[in-house]
């Protein structure tokens, strides 16, 4: 693989929170956005996840503010001459056969479902394969990371991800509290991912996964995304490219070679590491990687194994009523 030709996957980014607080924002090339259609173009990132995630400057979190979000989706990202949506297994195989950049959609924190499980299924069925259970903070459903009392989830969180386990929307526990994380293990009977988390024995941050989760999600067969948050890649905040490998190299030494994936979060940042300012900056992370790891590894990492994890656990079409 020569840089240039590489094929990406981008778990988590937030362009649609930007979209819904600035409405004149133009996804194919306004400057004002980390991802855009040009720069994923750019970067060869062939599949980029949007997340819904509602500001706390919109005050409390209204399912209207989860469906403005997934508007500007459709009506700004994806349709002629914008990205494809993926929804479903059967569109895996496609990906990287058409000259076509695929979105999908995920959900930042269930706040916005106000508790109601037919919010979920109307997200569903509007295209929205991915729920992260919670924010930094506790919702209807569970305790975030950041919740002093460290709960895991209520009843009506069991309850969804009953729902979650039944339909095929997947799962994700970045910004999930550690009872959380070690109660859904117990719970769900498909494996989830963290969407855009590193190794805490790396950076010490509350948002990075320990070895204990790590083992707890290659066991499983899950899915970790690293992130290019600068405080979550290196303590002190001023991170580059080079201190990403110290968490590839950490999760490889504990067996997870075929779990790691990317999840940038562009567009929910105000910093950046140092020569990954933006999605069209994936060439020259591939390059870095491919002086140091096979070819084969890295394709791993920038797009096999999400595409992999994908395949297996998305819901088919040929499933649905």
């Amino acid at each position: 693989m020569r840089v240039g030709e590489q094929k990406i996957v981008d778990f988590h980014c937030d362009v649609l929170s930007k979209m819904q607080e600035m409405p004149d924002i133009v996804f194919a090339d306004d400057p004002r956005l980390d991802v855009t259609a040009k720069r994923l173009s750019e970067g060869g990132v062939l599949l980029q996840c949007f997340a819904i995630y509602v500001s706390s400057k919109r005050g409390r979190p209204r399912f209207e503010d989860v469906l403005g979000q997934i508007e500007h989706f459709r009506k700004g990202v994806i349709g002629p001459g914008g990205l494809q949506q993926l929804r479903w297994k059967e569109e895996i195989a496609n990906i990287d056969k058409e000259a076509l950049t695929w979105g999908m959609l995920s959900l930042e924190g269930v706040d916005g479902l106000e508790g109601n499980l037919f919010y979920a299924q109307l997200c569903f069925e509007l295209g929205v394969r991915m729920m992260g259970v919670t924010w930094n903070y506790a919702n209807w459903a569970a305790d975030g990371i950041l919740e002093s009392r460290n709960g895991g989830f209520t009843e009506q969180g069991r309850k969804m991800v009953e729902w979650c386990n039944s339909s095929g929307m997947l799962l994700d526990v970045s910004h999930l509290s550690l009872a959380g994380f070690w109660e859904l293990a117990e719970l769900s009977k498909r494996p989830f991912i963290a969407s855009h988390s590193n190794a805490a024995a790396i950076c010490n941050h509350p948002r990075n996964l320990s070895d204990e989760q790590i083992t707890a999600l290659i066991t499983m067969d899950g899915s970790i995304g690293l992130t290019f948050v600068p405080w979550f890649v290196r303590e002190g905040g001023e991170a580059s490219m080079v201190d990403i490998l110290r968490h590839i190299e950490h999760i490889c030494s504990l067996g997870g070679d075929k779990q790691i994936m990317f999840g940038s979060d562009f567009d929910g940042i105000d910093a950046w590491v140092h020569g990954l300012e933006h999605s069209g900056k994936y060439s020259d992370l591939t390059e870095l990687l491919l002086r140091h790891y096979s070819e084969d590894s890295v394709k791993g990492w920038l797009f096999n194994n999400a595409i992999g994890y994908l395949g297996d656990h998305l819901p088919s079409m040929a499933s649905q009523p």
